[in-house]
């Protein structure tokens, strides 16, 4: 299986954000930035992957500052790492208020998913290249997130036994 350069992978999603997304206080619900997380991921999953993908692990969602209603909120992600049959991905979630130009970054998350074979078990994926710094700095810090959560997921395991 041939490695794959992780700018293939790249996906960028953008998206109003009107009063329906929006809570009591004018910005964007949680929930709904976790669906564009879900989806923008999987996107950039099946990009690298070429096959369908399911959700694994959700590791990390770091929410710093809020998207109000009427900006635009942007995401942008990329397979960050690959294991045998799963792939991480970083998503970077920014808000841009279309009146001013400013952009802030909004959130960060990690996410791992698991590609599929025609079976719907398991199937191996492509190794990633990193090319640009930050990639390569996602790309050397992944082996320890892949043990957290593999000591994250023993521990779950071990309560519910």
């Amino acid at each position: 299986m041939d490695a794959k350069p992780a700018r293939l992978s790249r996906t960028v999603m953008t998206d109003l954000v009107l009063p329906p997304d929006t809570n009591n206080y004018g910005t964007i619900f949680g929930g709904n930035v976790m669906r564009y997380i879900d989806k923008i991921a999987s996107i950039a999953c099946m990009r690298h992957a070429r096959r369908p993908v399911v959700t694994a692990s959700s590791d990390s969602l770091d929410f710093l500052e809020p998207v109000h209603g009427g900006e635009a909120i942007c995401l942008e992600a990329y397979v960050t790492w690959t294991h045998k049959t799963s792939m991480e991905v970083f998503i970077k979630i920014e808000s841009e208020n279309l009146v001013t130009g400013e952009v802030k970054l909004t959130a960060t998350s990690y996410m791992t998913f698991v590609a599929l074979g025609s079976d719907g078990r398991p199937t191996l994926v492509p190794i990633v290249i990193p090319e640009t710094e930050e990639e390569r700095r996602q790309f050397a810090s992944a082996p320890e997130r892949f043990e957290m959560r593999q000591q994250r997921r023993d521990r779950g395991r071990r309560q519910l036994s």
